[in-house]
């Protein structure tokens, strides 16, 4: 449920995206980092909506990679643990530690 909530919010982002940007047919000129360049507003805004929204998937698909790798890594840790044979119940420890009294 809450998958099909997130892809009807972003259809609906989508969606007022394309029809702001159809809606404005005006020609603006563009500085990006290395040049410029003269785009229709609804051009611009579709193709920096678009990169975002890969960026923002791909950021969040790397955080997702990460933390599913410490899970198997977790995992695997925890199955090696388990097949280690447990040390046996009748093993004494005697600690002999001097005791400091007061004189």
């Amino acid at each position: 449920m809450k998958y099909v909530l997130i892809f009807l919010l972003v259809l609906v982002i989508f969606i007022i995206s394309f029809t702001f940007g159809a809606h404005n047919d005006q020609v603006v000129t563009f500085n990006y980092l290395l040049a410029q360049g003269q785009y229709r507003v609804s051009t611009l805004l579709t193709v920096l909506f678009a990169m975002g929204f890969i960026l923002g998937w791909v950021i969040c698909g790397l955080f997702y990679l990460r933390v599913r790798l410490a899970l198997l890594r977790a995992e695997r840790k925890i199955k090696r643990l388990d097949q280690q044979p447990a040390p046996s119940g009748n093993v004494d420890i005697v600690t002999t530690a001097p005791v400091a009294s007061k004189e």
